[in-house]
């Protein structure tokens, strides 16, 4: 749009400039990073000669060693528009009469609510003040100051410039504050879910990102071994951005352009901020060190500083918290492992039964993922758990004597009756032991499928004739995975099948004996060339 001319119902005088001195503020640094950026002002108004001589009398001021950036706009809708388009507008010099008598106050509401923009400072000038009387328009308006243009000098100009720039700095860092704490709390919420120490460091460095709003450059590290001067063994537990193939090497090279900072994080137990290098350390109280190193494009500002620091307290609550639930994991691993080589000890015949049982489960589960199928039932916490859970389908037999489960003749009926009771024992004995802990876990899942793995779709199967999808989802998987496995291993007095023989006995009972979606993924499954749960 093409400014407009001068006008006669403008005072041409009204920028009066009553101090011949260069104004001047702090002389800026070599370096200018993103905090020292220009303040980007707007002046809107429909006068060329007020642009003029706003533009003259702010040529060379400058606020804590930014420059100014002047924008124009000459009505009130390609002021919005430059608003709308443009980030980062500290303050608005802005005129009320211009296209219409009440333009600029009608700009007023629509940045604060369009834009819903209440970080920018906007400073009313009006060279006709009757129209728009000053009380009125401070109590209607949300507007930061109001000025007559007649007592506008280029000094009191300066004046309004500066405490208005001051303001929004101000506010930018509150609300940056507010932003980064928000990031601080969310990411270290998250990380909660998060199961491998890798994923977990990965995460790290993604929020410390997020916080510095910044690429995905960093690297965290631990120390393995005494720290010594000259080989400082740093390992390396996760990097990103340009630093991710040092997650490969594990340990970083002792020329390596961030080692020598990170070693000194260790050396002295405190953070470093060394732009370009920035290394954060953090100590726990279960007495684990580790390092942060991030490379911002520019040096980190006090804010940036204090918000990593705070991050950095929650991390390592968060790291003690990670390693301590680790720990029980591992350890119910362990309990779920040793139940099942008790059942599988008990069963001579079957040896490494669970863990083939275990691997097609597995597979099955990741295909209905895949496919979509049973959306709502297989949650992410059973798709977990499952393949643990399924190594307990067993654990009744422990129940069972010797002289019946080992025996090499048929058995007699009876004998088959208390057999098949192994099912509703082992959910007994896995069910009282899920009830100790709150929610569901692995022996949740395994008291089900121990309880239910003998059961058919259509009711013929044991304990207690379920039929179709009154049968857990996660026994009608580990149904079909133990029966696979048991007809190529021809237990049960039943000769051994041959692979093709066992997919087409499975396909047969479709419907029947097993869940039809589940058969028809086991063979999709089974006509890969090689299936990797065998």
């Amino acid at each position: 749009m093409n400014p407009p001319v001068s006008s006669d119902d403008h005072d041409d005088d009204w920028l009066i400039n009553d101090d011949t001195d260069d104004v001047t503020a702090l002389v800026p640094p070599n370096e200018r990073p993103l905090n020292e950026r220009p303040w980007r002002i707007l002046i809107v108004d429909d006068d060329l000669d007020v642009h003029s001589a706003t533009n003259l009398a702010l040529r060379n001021v400058r606020f804590k060693g930014r420059d100014l950036e002047l924008m124009s706009a000459y009505s009130g809708e390609e002021a919005f528009s430059i608003l709308q388009s443009t980030p980062g507008i500290a303050l608005v010099l802005l005129d009320v009469v211009m296209e219409t008598e009440d333009a600029g106050l009608r700009l007023v509401g629509r940045i604060r609510g369009d834009l819903d923009n209440a970080l920018v400072r906007i400073v009313l000038r009006t060279g006709q003040p009757g129209q728009a009387p000053e009380h009125s328009v401070i109590i209607d308006y949300d507007i930061n100051d109001y000025k007559a243009k007649t007592e506008l000098t280029t000094q009191k100009l300066f004046t309004t410039v500066i405490s208005s720039l001051r303001a929004y700095e101000s506010l930018l860092m509150i609300e940056r504050s507010r932003v980064g704490l928000w990031k601080i709390l969310e990411g270290a919420t998250n990380l909660y879910q998060i199961r491998s120490l890798r994923e977990f460091a990965s995460g790290v460095l993604n929020q410390i990102s997020a916080i510095l709003d910044v690429g995905a450059n960093g690297v965290l590290c631990v120390l393995k071994g005494d720290l010594v001067d000259a080989h400082p063994q740093l390992t390396v537990v996760a990097a990103t951005g340009g630093y991710s193939g040092l997650a490969d090497s594990e340990t970083m090279p002792l020329d390596h352009p961030l080692a020598s900072a990170i070693a000194k994080a260790f050396r002295e137990k405190n953070s470093q901020y060394q732009h370009p290098i920035d290394v954060m350390f953090i100590h726990t109280k279960q007495g684990h060190e580790f390092a942060i190193s991030v490379t911002p494009p520019w040096p980190l500002a006090e804010i940036q500083r204090n918000l990593l620091e705070i991050f950095c307290q929650r991390i390592a609550v968060a790291f003690d918290n990670f390693y301590l639930f680790d720990q029980l994991q591992k350890s119910q691993d362990a309990t779920v492992a040793m139940l099942a080589h008790v059942a599988e000890f008990s069963d001579k015949k079957a040896p490494c039964h669970v863990r083939r049982v275990q691997k097609l489960t597995q597979a099955i589960t990741e295909k209905l993922v895949e496919k979509g199928t049973y959306k709502n039932e297989l949650t992410p916490q059973l798709f977990e758990m499952i393949g643990g859970a399924s190594a307990l389908h067993d654990v009744g037999k422990v129940t069972i004597p010797d002289s019946i489960l080992l025996k090499s003749d048929v058995h007699t009926p009876e004998e088959l009756l208390l057999i098949q009771s192994h099912a509703e024992a082992g959910e007994n004995i896995i069910g009282r032991a899920a009830k100790m802990a709150d929610g569901i876990n692995y022996l949740s899942y395994g008291a089900q499928i121990a309880g239910a793995h003998h059961e058919h779709f259509d009711g013929g199967g044991y304990p207690r004739g379920l039929v179709g999808y009154a049968i857990p989802l996660a026994a009608r998987i580990v149904a079909l995975a133990d029966a696979c496995d048991t007809l190529l291993d021809g237990r049960g007095g039943k000769k051994a099948m041959q692979f093709d023989e066992m997919v087409e006995f499975i396909r047969q009972r479709r419907g029947s004996q097993f869940d039809p979606e589940i058969v028809d993924v086991f063979v999709e499954l089974s006509e890969s060339s090689a299936p990797s749960w065998l």
